[in-house]
């Protein structure tokens, strides 16, 4: 941290060594610090196809807010009728889907909600920092890791 405020400081000043000829030693230098390494290089690209996981922005904005602190649960009621649980810490843009299911499948989300093992769907509001205790035998879809990169001149 302390580098980078250092560097900036010495580009905003002119006093950096990028690009002091070109002006965008600022630039090139705030562009090293936040894009180095997250760099992947065009030619390593193989493909570019929509995950699996990800679930559609339309999908995504049907999800709201936190169900406890900390931990949003909603299930996803899917076009042949079956529900489905489902709960993030933190990121819901990509998720484990449930066997022979597709984020295509799903129709509807239901907020604050999850889904027993013998398939019964439960509500789950219960307060800040509270699960209800046979959220133990509920079955949950979690979040997806994943990874952002930056590809230079695209």
């Amino acid at each position: 941290m302390n580098l980078a405020i250092r560097r900036f400081k010495e580009e905003q000043a002119g006093k950096g060594i990028f690009n002091r000829s070109s002006g965008l030693g600022y630039y090139n230098i705030v562009k090293t610090f936040v894009t180095s390494g997250n760099c992947i290089n065009d030619y390593d690209i193989d493909r570019v196809e929509k995950s699996k996981f990800a679930f559609p922005l339309d999908i995504q904005r049907q999800i709201h807010g936190e169900t406890t602190m900390g931990w949003t649960g909603f299930v996803s009621k899917m076009k042949d009728g079956k529900h489905f649980g489902f709960g993030t810490t933190f990121h819901w843009e990509f998720f484990q889907m449930p066997d022979g299911y597709s984020v295509d499948d799903i129709e509807e989300i239901i907020n604050h909600s999850y889904v027993l093992k013998n398939g019964e769907l439960r509500s789950h509001r219960q307060g800040p920092q509270t699960r209800p205790e046979e959220y133990k035998d509920a079955v949950v879809y979690r979040e997806r890791p994943f990874f952002e990169c930056y590809l230079d001149n695209l």
